[in-house]
């Protein structure tokens, strides 16, 4: 097959290719990273390249034997490290003090035994701090479908190079929004899983859990297959979901059956303002999608989603681990960091954080499990899946999201219903469902209760198969 051609292909059809021996590991790569090269100036979505190493592992007769052997894969430069590489996290301060990880996360590992070979790490903001990819360190990462808007995050690098077609799947992390955003703004498939599904060690997240590790895709299959080899406890894991009844890759094309679909078409009661018309227009063309293949719809989400104490919770956690993060890299580099060398958004959540006294922080914690146990009650009333938009309002310009009195509204429209699923830990997904008359992606979010992955993903494919999105290909690709 002609390098030209297998960009469009996503990574089960690259690694069939593999496995009859009609490509090699090495074309593979080599394919990639002449995309990669070509694509990445315009785009700056990976900022830490491991070429030469990446193809001495595509020529090894010891290339691992798994699902995706061959296949070229990107890593988001935010965890998921592999001892001896950099992880600058998107900070200045881990880039200029050369910080390099010191473990290999059980999710690399798995990674690299699935057979896909990484070609490096991807653009982040700080520390996952903003739900847009625009560090100081490396430079805003721009969208495909239109150079002026961000690529979102904080996966933002690993969806503009999956969108652009540089590699067919790349890693992610969610702590609030982080895989769906992106994949909202740059027209991919992307999943936030149960809260343990995907193991973090030696992350200690699970102490204050709202982040997760996923990916994103071009195709649904694609995501099934990437959570079939990363999902599964280790010993020690506190909380493990239970295992799925078969392999979600055997959920891809299974009838979902008639589900009962709670809608929701507007924002939280607590924003005062009004959903971007392109959101309610995406979400609601989706509601008459579902109808259409046999689902019952109704208008309905819990009600405590829009609680005026649901709305206090999440940022009274999130910045205490941002502080907790920092502070646990001053220690390895037996430094500390300060405003030369941290972003202004960044500074805004340490200065939250520091004003969180240990015994608000277990109230927050304690505020956050009534909220789940709120939230897990709608599912038991007989819905199977919540749809809302992912953002509510289409995709900013790069320089239009921050923490700072001007740009503090549209941060917040941005992101609102994405983090009830990382406080809750249910599994929710982000698909490319609508398009603007001017070509900007409008993702919708499908979500469903604990550990029913099943459920989104035999869904997912059914609505793949009803309007497919990766056919369309941004601007901006290799």
């Amino acid at each position: 097959m002609e390098p030209s051609a297998l960009n469009i292909l996503d990574a089960c059809a690259q690694a069939e290719l593999v496995r009859r021996r009609e490509v090699s590991p090495l074309e593979l790569v080599d394919a990639a990273i002449e995309r990669i090269q070509e694509v990445n100036p315009k785009l700056n979505a990976v900022v830490w390249e491991r070429f030469e190493k990446a193809r001495e592992e595509a020529r090894s007769a010891h290339l691992p034997q798994g699902p995706f052997t061959g296949v070229p894969f990107l890593t988001k430069d935010l965890g998921c490290t592999t001892a001896g590489e950099p992880d600058s996290s998107g900070s200045r301060f881990l880039k200029e003090n050369g910080y390099i990880a010191s473990v290999t996360t059980e999710l690399a590992r798995r990674i690299r035994a699935a057979g896909f070979i990484n070609l490096g790490r991807t653009n982040s903001p700080e520390f996952g701090a903003v739900p847009t990819t625009e560090p100081l360190a490396w430079g805003p990462t721009r969208n495909p479908w239109d150079l002026t808007r961000t690529a979102a995050g904080s996966s933002g690098g690993s969806c503009a190079a999956v969108a652009a077609l540089m590699v067919p799947v790349a890693h992610g992390s969610d702590g609030g929004g982080s895989i769906r955003l992106p994949a909202a703004a740059c027209g991919l498939a992307g999943l936030k899983p149960t809260r343990g599904r995907i193991n973090i060690w030696p992350s200690t997240e699970w102490i204050t859990p709202v982040s997760v590790q996923g990916f994103q895709t071009r195709t649904v299959r694609d995501l099934a297959a990437c959570m079939d080899f990363a999902s599964g406890a280790v010993p020690g894991d506190p909380m493990p979901p239970p295992d799925p009844r078969r392999p979600y890759s055997s959920e891809v094309g299974a009838d979902p059956g008639k589900l009962r679909i709670g809608l929701w078409n507007r924002l939280p009661a607590t924003l005062d303002s009004k959903l971007h018309a392109e959101c309610q227009r995406a979400v609601e063309e989706t509601g008459k999608l579902l109808e259409s293949l046999g689902h019952h719809v109704e208008l309905a989400h819990p009600p405590v989603l829009d609680d005026p104490k649901t709305a206090t919770i999440f940022n009274r956690i999130w910045p205490v681990r941002l502080l907790a993060a920092l502070q646990s890299f001053e220690r390895k580099l037996e430094k500390k960091a300060g405003p030369d060398n941290l972003d202004p958004d960044t500074l805004y959540w340490l200065d939250r954080a520091r004003g969180v006294s240990a015994a608000d922080y277990l109230i927050a914690l304690e505020d956050m499990d009534a909220f789940t146990r709120a939230f897990a009650g709608w599912w038991q009333g007989g819905y199977d899946v919540l749809v809302s938009p992912v953002t509510g309002t289409v995709t900013p310009k790069v320089g239009a999201l921050g923490t700072d009195s001007a740009r503090i509204k549209t941060f917040a429209l941005w992101w609102p219903f994405t983090a009830f699923f990382n406080m809750s830990g249910q599994p929710a997904m982000s698909l490319p469902l609508h398009w603007t008359e001017d070509g900007l992606p409008v993702g919708v979010q499908l979500g469903a209760a604990y550990a029913r992955e099943d459920v989104l993903i035999r869904l997912a494919a059914q609505l793949e198969q009803a309007r497919p999105w990766s056919p369309r290909i941004p601007p901006v690709h290799a």
